[in-house]
């Protein structure tokens, strides 16, 4: 028999690919196959379980969970054509956003027990990434170990701060609240002198995201909670995110997630309990930050949709691009309109700077940032689509 011990990481379509060697292995070597794979988190790579054995003729005896230590007694009788496995027990393998929640929350458990960390702490805004790294988080350590933090500024609306409190309040997590109005003030003082004669813009509105990320980054320091940044891939890809403000942080759960895939888990959070997890049952997202239109609220009336393409539109795109590494022209005739995808393809080059810098974060694609994609920062090529 094969007897295959195996670190292979989780991606989101690895079960099938994992399931099509072995049979490759077995047809070539006529020979039954155990196949032992690691659990748990190493850096950005999470591994799933999901042992299993394949007889000879390809039947699936043996069928060990994902996302779950186990020990599993196999018996095995010597016949004619050689050895064959008896039937034994066969689990339910996770798929879609119920796979990847339990993906991110490993990923995450591992990331803060295995470096000793006593928690973590991150900005809840009232959005729905912040809400879903919070549940995230909660699902992994438990409430008492993550501690959240509202940050208003003039322009946070009451709207916010009524979902980021509700959102707190239903993880229950530790929750306060330290307005940053004094500190970006005090900036924009120190810099109003050296700025004169100049229009106010991106500049001054990164300033309240760098004051937010100073402010949490020195609970962190006081305390000894991990930070954590709570950037999507779409934001991350498209650069927008600040760095050394909303990009500080120690990890990031969602980094390998589209905002698209955002909105999908945490819908499936509020209907669902994932299994080995340590946060409540029902609803732990409020509904109102999941319909709203996603905001940075860094100046009056601000939606995403002002700077960025609707997210359904920008993450296809952004997979054709990042996972497929289409071409310009292969993904126009997709259709979608080639100025767009253009100006999606400069902000993703333009942005490759940010996010050698960013925080490492689970890998549950097939091209994560970082150890997938190895994009130079300086690169004079662009698909001109001639």
């Amino acid at each position: 028999m094969l007897l295959v011990p195996n670190g292979s990481p989780y991606d989101f379509n690895k079960f099938d690919a994992r399931m099509n060697l072995a049979v490759s292995r077995i047809k070539e070597s006529g020979l039954p196959l155990a196949y032992v794979n690691q659990l748990g988190g190493q850096d950005e790579l999470v591994f799933d379980g999901a042992s299993f054995v394949l007889n000879a003729d390809l039947s699936l005896p043996i069928q060990m969970p994902a996302w779950e230590e186990k020990i599993v007694f196999t018996d095995w009788a010597r016949e004619a054509k050689g050895w064959v496995c008896a039937t034994g027990a066969r689990a339910a393998i996770e798929e879609g956003d119920e796979a990847l929640y339990l993906a991110v929350v490993q990923g995450l458990r591992d990331y803060v027990t295995k470096n000793r960390f006593p928690g973590v702490v991150l900005g809840l805004s009232g959005g729905i990434d912040s809400a879903l790294v919070a549940a995230i988080a909660v699902d992994a350590l438990g409430a008492d170990k993550v501690h959240c933090v509202m940050l208003p500024y003039r322009y946070t609306s009451q709207e916010s701060l009524g979902d980021a409190a509700e959102c707190a309040t239903l993880l229950g997590v530790r929750y306060d609240t330290v307005p940053i109005e004094e500190p970006v003030t005090g900036f924009a003082a120190a810099l109003e002198k050296l700025f004169e004669g100049t229009q106010s813009g991106t500049t001054e509105e990164n300033l309240q995201s760098r004051t937010r990320g100073v402010i949490l980054m020195a609970i962190s320091n006081k305390f000894g909670s991990m930070l954590l940044t709570t950037g999507n891939k779409s934001e991350v890809s498209a650069g927008y995110a600040t760095i050394y403000g909303d990009m500080n942080g120690g990890f990031n759960p969602i980094k390998d997630l589209y905002k698209t895939r955002v909105f999908r888990m945490a819908r499936w959070r509020n209907e669902n309990m994932p299994k080995g997890c340590l946060g409540p049952q029902g609803r732990v997202i409020p509904e109102n930050i999941i319909v709203r239109p996603p905001s940075a609220e860094l100046r009056p009336d601000q939606k995403d949709e002002d700077s960025l393409p609707p997210y359904e539109v920008l993450d296809d795109i952004l997979h054709c691009l990042v996972e497929e590494e289409m071409s310009v022209r292969e993904i126009v005739d997709r259709g979608h309109d080639r100025d767009l995808v253009k100006r999606v393809e400069h902000l993703l080059y333009i942005s490759e700077y940010k996010r050698r810098q960013a925080a490492p974060g689970v890998k549950v694609t097939a091209r994560n940032f970082g150890r997938d994609r190895r994009y130079p920062i300086v690169n004079g090529f662009r698909d001109q689509d001639v």
